[in-house]
């Protein structure tokens, strides 16, 4: 089974969610590249995401659709959501991409929850694949 099949197989609410996600954590940081302050940002969010891709692609080819897959969301996108944090704090920041950071930084935060507990229930020991309807 491939990843794209075994993501088809979930519950419809994860298609729903990873649709949300795509937009809110791989699309609308491209639009941080039209402001010449989060253009950084933008940079960063691309290349975490491309890193994302490669590194989930990879274990799930080692280990099967098993909870660790959240683990390179974790590495890439918790020190990108603390950047995008700062970054809109910051009283130079326009109105406009702030904005856009909270919403992104918002996705990502609820992905990231949910990648950490499936991460340190793997971590514990709940080590089996989900399971797929056949």
């Amino acid at each position: 089974m491939s990843f794209a099949e075994a993501i088809a197989a979930q519950p419809a609410w994860i298609g729903i969610w990873l649709k949300v996600l795509f937009a809110g954590g791989f699309v609308l940081p491209l639009a941080l590249f039209i402001w010449r302050e989060t253009r950084l940002a933008a940079l960063f969010a691309v290349l975490g995401n491309v890193v994302n891709m490669f590194g989930v692609q990879w274990l799930f080819a080692k280990l099967g659709y098993v909870k660790l897959l959240g683990l390179p969301h974790i590495l890439m996108w918790g020190p990108l959501v603390v950047y995008l944090v700062v970054l809109a704090r910051r009283p130079t920041t326009r109105v406009w991409p702030r904005r856009v950071i909270w919403v992104i930084v918002t996705i990502l935060s609820i992905s990231l929850a949910f990648d950490i507990v499936d991460v340190l229930r793997w971590v514990l020991g709940e080590r089996a694949a989900f399971e797929l309807p056949t």
